[in-house]
């Protein structure tokens, strides 16, 4: 199966906020975990809340294309293999179609090259 990355054309954030009214929930891109022990969000860097208790700035990242079947087995595995075997270390999260692979920025280029190198088609 061959598989089409498509690159995020804008810089992301990793937070932890303890309120979540704060989050802008109108905004087109944004992922909230919540456990016991935090709550966390990925989001587009202008769009981080005031008031977060940590934040990591500096990230980019990139999307699976299409939509994954739940028996698929492996796929965020090859490519997060891939990315550790040349040093660059990731931050995933997942939704119901798909995964989403953050990289630090400073790596993002060189992430996109090596999957490239390995087979993916990396789309803009």
């Amino acid at each position: 199966m061959e598989m089409k990355l498509k690159k995020l054309p804008y810089c992301l954030s990793v937070c932890k906020t303890e309120d979540i009214s704060r989050i802008r929930l109108d905004a087109d891109f944004f992922f909230i975990g919540r456990t016991d022990e935090e709550l966390s969000l990925v989001c587009r860097t202008e769009d981080v809340p005031a008031g977060t208790t940590a934040r990591d700035d500096g990230w980019r990242g990139f999307r699976i294309e299409g939509t994954l079947d739940f028996s698929l087995i492996g796929i965020l595995s090859r490519l997060s293999t891939i990315l550790a075997e040349n040093g660059i270390g990731i931050f995933a999260v997942s939704t119901f179609n798909t995964d989403y692979i953050l990289v630090k920025a400073g790596n993002f280029d060189r992430a996109m090259r090596v999957l490239s190198a390995a087979g993916y088609e990396v789309m803009e």
